[in-house]
């Protein structure tokens, strides 16, 4: 070797780009969006399929202007999604039946009086059946989806 070369420190090469990632970090993220995607899928179908049920209750309830005849179409929608959620149910009868469509026991007794099969209603006050139609639609919605499960 000659005295005469210059000395030249280490270099160190070029810092690596951040992009594009590393193959493993792509295949990392396609199966995260991936993911997602079904996820978003799935929550999507159930979303659908809860919005088709409660669109049919309305429906069916649409066709009914007497408040009594709308009571006994209730009672209907509710042994019908009772039927779905657990075949045999629509066979039970009074307090049975309550258990089986009110476990809570989230109605009142005066409501669940005007859903009462073969009750007298001479005269029946709109706000109650309204009252009652709002709670058949959540539990009719909480029993179908018991089918599901």
């Amino acid at each position: 070797m000659s005295a005469n070369l210059p000395l030249r420190d280490v270099q160190l090469p070029p810092a690596p780009s951040w992009w594009p990632p590393a193959p493993g970090y792509l295949m990392i993220g396609g199966a995260v969006l991936l993911a997602l995607l079904v996820a978003a899928f799935f929550w999507w179908q159930r979303r659908r399929r809860r919005q088709r049920w409660l669109q049919l209750f309305d429906q069916e309830l649409a066709t009914v202007t007497d408040p009594t005849a709308e009571l006994a179409a209730i009672a209907g929608l509710l042994r019908r999604a009772a039927r779905q959620a657990q075949p045999g149910s629509e066979s039970l009868r009074d307090d049975q039946w309550w258990q089986r469509v009110d476990p809570q026991g989230t109605l009142a007794a005066s409501r669940r009086s005007l859903l009462a099969e073969g009750a007298y209603r001479p005269h029946v006050d709109a706000r109650e059946v309204a009252a009652v139609r709002s709670w058949a639609r959540e539990r009719y919605l909480a029993l179908l989806l018991e089918r599901r499960r």
